[in-house]
């Protein structure tokens, strides 16, 4: 770890259960961590979560942080991951949507990737707001006021989203640039 980073004292949480993308992880949790963050795998899954490559089993990732346990004030950032199976799943688990609703609350960045951006429709969080998503989720957040768009990465306030797993490099370097605005907890 490079401590002598400005990011050294942030701390991000990337919230996943069975079936995220694995690159949707994999690669903001690298290129937070090349900056000296502190990344806690966050799930509601103990021990180890499985990620898939598209429809193939993928990595299994290590968990180090229990859903139940995550609390806004600890993290500077939170990360969604998509997976159409993981951001299902959590979108349908009342502690994943308060931890969202709290990030937001403390206006935390929030990154969503890919399908990642159901758990803010489900937790409120997308009326007039602009966001982009896999583009099935488009009607989703329409229906819950929202504006969809189809960009590599749009940035809304704390809230920052692209569409697939291509878009990656600009995801990742918004992710940085919203939490080098951010003060450390």
């Amino acid at each position: 770890m490079n401590t002598a980073t400005p990011l050294a004292h942030r701390r991000v949480a990337i919230l996943v259960t069975d079936g995220f993308e694995e690159s949707e992880l994999l690669s903001p949790k690298a290129a937070l961590e090349a900056r000296g963050v502190t990344v806690d795998v966050v799930s509601d899954r103990p021990v180890q979560v499985q990620g898939f490559q598209h429809t193939e089993p993928g990595r299994q990732v290590t968990v180090d942080c229990a859903l139940d346990q995550a609390r806004a004030d600890r993290y500077d950032a939170l990360v969604l991951p998509g997976g159409v199976v993981n951001s299902d799943a959590l979108r349908l688990l009342p502690q994943a949507r308060s931890l969202a609703v709290a990030m937001a609350a403390a206006h935390k960045p929030i990154a969503v990737i890919c399908h990642g951006a159901w758990l803010l429709v489900s937790a409120g969080l997308v009326a007039d707001r602009t966001l982009t998503s896999w583009p099935s989720l488009q009607d989703d957040i329409r229906n819950a006021g929202g504006h969809w768009v189809d960009r590599e990465v749009v940035c809304d306030g704390p809230l920052i989203s692209s569409r697939r797993p291509d878009d990656l490099p600009a995801f990742n370097a918004a992710l940085l640039n919203a939490l080098a605005r951010v003060e450390p907890t």
